[in-house]
């Protein structure tokens, strides 16, 4: 098995080698699975050196937590999260074809039941679940979809008062997010502005 890219800063995706191919998983029980990324218009995954920085910030509340993977695309961010202790993760995409990648990876790795895949339009399966239902949250849309002021109050509200949110953007671009969230850490890359956040009444 090949090893994850930890030291090798030049693992960051850019927009021409992740239109099509595979990623991996780089930490946890399922560490080194590939995902398939297909070419598919506004699919961005998350990169190597990104998630790596993300999941570092998360480790100590991830174990035994609910996660909503709202655009999930090849499924990097929650099968990260589910790979690394998770209880469970629902992963929404609008693209039948991923959904079905998905799916059927899911049923083939051990303990993949924890993995709940939804195909759906993010905003309108949102607006009909029951509020305060996850521990934490990763919103990372097509960016030229825009869809970060429509998702942001949505998600919001069906997470748990002292859940924990995840939003990847634009480099030069800094959603505003509902006044109660307060940002906790953040980071860029060439291509991506990426930032955790909490509720301003919890503690970190």
């Amino acid at each position: 098995m090949n090893k994850p890219t930890r030291r090798h800063p030049t693992a960051v995706s850019t927009p021409a080698n992740a239109a099509a191919g595979k990623v991996r998983l780089i930490g946890g029980r399922w560490r080194g699975t590939r995902l398939s990324v297909p070419a598919v218009a506004g699919l961005r995954p998350t990169s190597d050196r990104v998630r790596e920085t993300l999941f570092n910030w998360l480790m100590p509340m991830l174990p035994g937590t609910r996660v909503l993977d709202v655009f999930a695309g090849s499924g990097a961010l929650g099968l990260e999260a589910l790979s690394r202790g998770a209880a469970g993760a629902v992963l929404v995409e609008r693209d039948p074809g991923l959904a079905d990648a998905l799916r059927t990876l899911a049923a083939r790795l051990p303990g993949g039941e924890a993995a709940t895949v939804v195909q759906a339009d993010a905003l309108t399966w949102l607006a009909g679940q029951p509020e305060a239902g996850f521990d934490l949250a990763f919103i990372d849309p097509p960016f030229a979809a825009g869809l970060w002021d429509a998702v942001l109050p949505l998600v919001a509200a069906k997470l748990k008062p002292d859940a924990w949110l995840y939003v990847e953007a634009p480099h030069d671009a800094a959603p505003q997010l509902p006044p109660d969230w307060r940002l906790l850490r953040e980071g860029r890359t060439r291509e991506v502005r990426y930032a955790l956040y909490r509720r301003s009444s919890s503690q970190a």
